[in-house]
Order: structure tokens, then sequence, then C-alpha cells
């Protein structure tokens, strides 16, 4: 385990389970950052945004509340908005989307997820930072 990285290791067979966990339990981790951050969404009706979301609407337009929907991070690690360093970006502000498209790249423990669109539309702001990290909930895009 400790030479490949890995914290979680579980084999089922018919008649056979083992399970070797090292350190804490990813899912209780993703658990209680989902039950420790859904708290703070519902105060942004007016004012006290997090940090990269009061920057985002302080660039948007529109005054008042952003519009569009706000695509979220799944997990936490590292955002990318390039499939490598010399790719292009895979979505720019204005590049329409389709349900299933690879909107970007979040790398976890060395492996690159990619993260595909929930939703169509057109891509009105790119919210999370190339290279930075994210938490799980966080907003990565809005789509209009």
């Amino acid at each position: 385990m400790n030479e490949h990285g890995l914290t979680l290791f579980d084999l089922t067979k018919k008649d056979f389970h083992l399970k070797l966990k090292k350190g804490a339990d990813l899912d209780d981790l993703r658990s209680l950052m989902a039950s420790a951050y859904h708290p703070a969404p519902p105060a942004p009706a007016g004012h006290g945004m997090p940090a990269p979301v009061a920057a985002a609407e302080s660039a948007s337009p529109a005054e008042g509340a952003p519009a569009g929907t706000e695509l979220t991070s799944p997990m936490v690690g590292t955002f990318y908005l390039r499939s490598s360093p010399d790719a292009p970006p895979l979505v720019n502000v204005g590049d329409s989307i389709s349900v299933g498209q690879t909107l970007c790249i979040i790398e976890a423990m060395k492996v690159m997820n990619e993260i595909k669109a929930e939703k169509s539309g057109t891509v009105s702001a790119i919210i999370a930072e190339d290279g930075a990290p994210v938490q799980f909930g966080d907003v990565l895009f809005r789509v209009l």
C-alpha cells in the first residue's frame, strides 16, 4: 500500500471479503467535507459569499445574483482546464457545451479525473483557477 500510495484496498469474491484501510476513510472524509460545506451555500442570498464566488461575482457584468447554473466540483483535488500542459483549454467562456462533454480535469491522488458536463448550455464564467486546489462543492463553472 505504501509503495503504490493506496489508502484503501477492498476485495470481494464469492465467500471472501478483504478490506484494508490506511489512515482516514475517504468516504468518511467526503461526507464530513460535504456536511461542512453545505451549510454555507444557503447563506449567500445577499452577502458573505466564499472568496472564489465573491471574486467571480464582482467580475460578472450582471449586478446582484450571478446568472446561470453553477457547476460544482464532485471531489477534492487540483483543477486543470487542459488535458495536458501543452493542450488548449477544454472549454472557454462563450463555448457551447453538451451533457457528457469533458469540461476539466481534477487530479486527486495522482489520478486524472475527467469532469463532465451535467447540463447543456453556454459557459458564462470559469470560476476555478487553472492549477488551483478545489474542494467538494466548489463552483468550477457558471453555465447559461
